[in-house]
């Protein structure tokens, strides 16, 4: 991660928001722009951000897959949404799309969990992701 105003990251992160968002509601509350608002962070990668979405999307059931296989100990339902969502971003950028290198997409998904989700989140996403490396 090159900062926390990179527009690559600030992408990730509005990615992950627009999913857990959707997660919730069928239809879409907060709009990608909406969420960019309260963020406050215009200056995301629109380009990014619509293949993350998209990619995830179109490869939902494989993404799910690597993640069910990778998760090991923890019962796939047991994942939280929040740790889901970046999850399904990490594991598409860097291991099905292949549009960053894996140890990217890992270390952006950490960063993320550092910042949004519970105590546990980083240590979770950061052994999930190692065991796809592995």
């Amino acid at each position: 991660m090159k900062s926390k105003e990179d527009p690559r990251h600030l992408s990730r992160i509005i990615a992950v928001q627009t999913l857990f968002n959707g997660v919730f509601s069928k239809s879409t509350v907060f709009s990608s722009s909406d969420i960019s608002k309260i963020d406050k962070n215009s200056s995301f990668n629109k380009k990014l951000f619509k293949t993350l979405i998209n990619g995830v999307s179109d490869n939902n059931d494989k993404i799910y897959e690597i993640i069910k296989k990778a998760s090991l100990d923890r019962p796939f339902s047991k994942i939280n949404t929040l740790d889901m969502q970046i999850l399904r971003i990490a594991v598409y950028e860097g291991f099905v799309g292949k549009i960053t290198p894996p140890k990217v997409s890992i270390d952006e998904a950490i960063e993320i969990a550092k910042d949004f989700g519970d105590k546990s989140s980083d240590k979770f996403v950061s052994g999930v992701l190692g065991n796809l490396m592995k």
